[in-house]
Parts: C-alpha cells; sequence; structure tokens
C-alpha cells in the first residue's frame, strides 16, 4: 500500500490495514515515497518493510534514480511457513537459514546478499552522492512543498473552472482526519483537481503553463503538472481512466518550492 497514494494524494489508514495483515500473518509493505519520513512514519502504525522512491521527494531535485528499502524488523519470517526463502536452509550460503541467524533483519539482509547479487540492481555512485545532498534539506524542502500545496489547492477550490479539489490538506477532505492521524505536518505535494471543460481543457491547461514543468515526475523543486488522460493513461477507455483516479478532467500537480504566488500566478494565466 501508499502512505499518500498517487496520484490524488488520498491518505491510507495504515493502523487498520496493518491489523488485516497482523491476522493473515504476512508483512505490510508501505510506499511511503509521497510523504517521506518527514510527514509519515509506517513503522510506528504497524508497517513491516517501508520502501522509498528516492528519485522523488528523497532526493528531491529529479536529477538521480534510486530506490530505498527499510526492515522494521519487526516480522517473525518463520511462524507461517510461507517465506521459505528466509527460514529454509540456503545452499548458496552453506544451508544458512537467513531468520534464524539475523533475526528482525533477515529480509534486509537477504535483500542485500540475494537480491543485490543476483539481479545487480546497485545505484550509481554520482546518483547516491546527489540524492544524499538532497536528502540534507529534506525538512526544509518537504515543510515549503506542503504549505504552498495548501495555498494550490484552496486558491483552486474557489475557481470558477474548477469543478473539484482533492487535498488530504483541505478540512473538507474527507481524508483529511487521516491525514491529520498519519501525516501532521502536512498532506504532501502531490494531488488532483477536476476541471469543468473535460479533456480538452486539461490539454489547453498543461500546453498553457508557462513557469510549471508539464512532467509525468513528481517530487522535484519545481511544480509540475499532467493530464493523464492524454498522456500517461492515454491507452487507457474512459471507464479504465475513471477506476485508475484519471478521468477525462483530472489534472495532477507536485507542487514545488517557489514562491506560491509565482505558483498560482501561472496557474491562473493558463486556466484563464
Amino acid at each position: 500500500m501508499e502512505s499518500i497514494a498517487n496520484p490524488g494524494g488520498r491518505i491510507t489508514d495504515i493502523g487498520a490495514i496493518a491489523k488485516i495483515a497482523q491476522k493473515a500473518g504476512i508483512p505490510l509493505i508501505v510506499d511511503n515515497t509521497l510523504a517521506t519520513p518527514y510527514l509519515c512514519t509506517p513503522i510506528a502504525h504497524g508497517a513491516n518493510i517501508v520502501v522509498h522512491s528516492l528519485t522523488k521527494f528523497m532526493g528531491g531535485h529529479g536529477n538521480s534514480m534510486g530506490g530505498a528499502l527499510v526492515d522494521g524488523g519487526n516480522f517473525d519470517w518463520s511462524k507461517s511457513g510461507k517465506f521459505p526463502l528466509l527460514c529454509e536452509p540456503n545452499e548458496s550460503y552453506h544451508g544458512m537459514r537467513m531468520y534464524e541467524t539475523f533475526g528482525g533483519i533477515a529480509f534486509a539482509i537477504a535483500c542485500r546478499v540475494l537480491g543485490l547479487r543476483d539481479l545487480g540492481p546497485a545505484i550509481a555512485p554520482m546518483n547516491a552522492f546527489l540524492i544524499l545532498t538532497g536528502m540534507e534539506t529534506l525538512g526544509l524542502r518537504m515543510q515549503r512543498h506542503c504549505d504552498n500545496a495548501l495555498k494550490v489547492a484552496e486558491w483552486l477550490s474557489k475557481h470558477k473552472q474548477v469543478a473539484w479539489v482533492q487535498y488530504a490538506g483541505l478540512p473538507e477532505d474527507k481524508h483529511h482526519a487521516l491525514q491529520m492521524k498519519y501525516a501532521p505536518r502536512g498532506a504532501g505535494a502531490v494531488f488532483t483537481f477536476g476541471l469543468k471543460g473535460g479533456l480538452e481543457a486539461g490539454i489547453k491547461l498543461v500546453s498553457s503553463v508557462k513557469m510549471i514543468s508539464h512532467l509525468a515526475n513528481v517530487g522535484d523543486t519545481r511544480t509540475l503538472i499532467i493530464h493523464p488522460a492524454s498522456t500517461t493513461h492515454s491507452q487507457l477507455s474512459k471507464d479504465q481512466l475513471i477506476k485508475a483516479g484519471a478521468g477525462p478532467d483530472v489534472v495532477r500537480l507536485s507542487i514545488g518550492i517557489e514562491d506560491v504566488e509565482d505558483i498560482i500566478a501561472d496557474l491562473e494565466q493558463a486556466l484563464a
């Protein structure tokens, strides 16, 4: 599951899903990319493993690719018999049982000594350097992202050409209570809104922005915009678009750290 879901910024009830996973004897893996540890710490709410696309907010500058896997060390891999890779003798390590040897961090160890060895997904050194440098300003950036996003969402919600705004930071949003529980510092920077003009209006809007970048990524210092129905999701039918949260009227924003008045001014002229 995602802590804050892409593209709509919906907040997931981590604790409720953790209880279901615990009852079923399976680990809960949470993608915390849109929240980052600054906004949400899923392990504190019952998650077992957390993953991040470091390409997004963690690195923060849209200049490098990477990923991270965090093992909470709080799952008993031996209890159910469902995880032989971690609990049964491993021939490539002289019969070692990973969980017996490493305990709670067995999953993280196996990812490194088995996954990395066999598949080779090692991050490039320059990417590692850029991501680590970006992470030094994570707290500063995420707070600015959230503050800006809330102001932009509030402005859009009052605009005559906007049919709806889905942003958990708005008090009237149905996910606001969950946001206050799991991400009280802010609801993140990614959200969607709908244009009354539908598909054609969405295409026109993303073609008319000047400062904002028309880009499929999220998590840059720069504000990014995309109209999924005409770009990333254009292969889907109308019904499939709606089910995917990418209906003809949907526009997704990833709000950056520019002066918020500049962001709003660009949206205003593009909507005009």
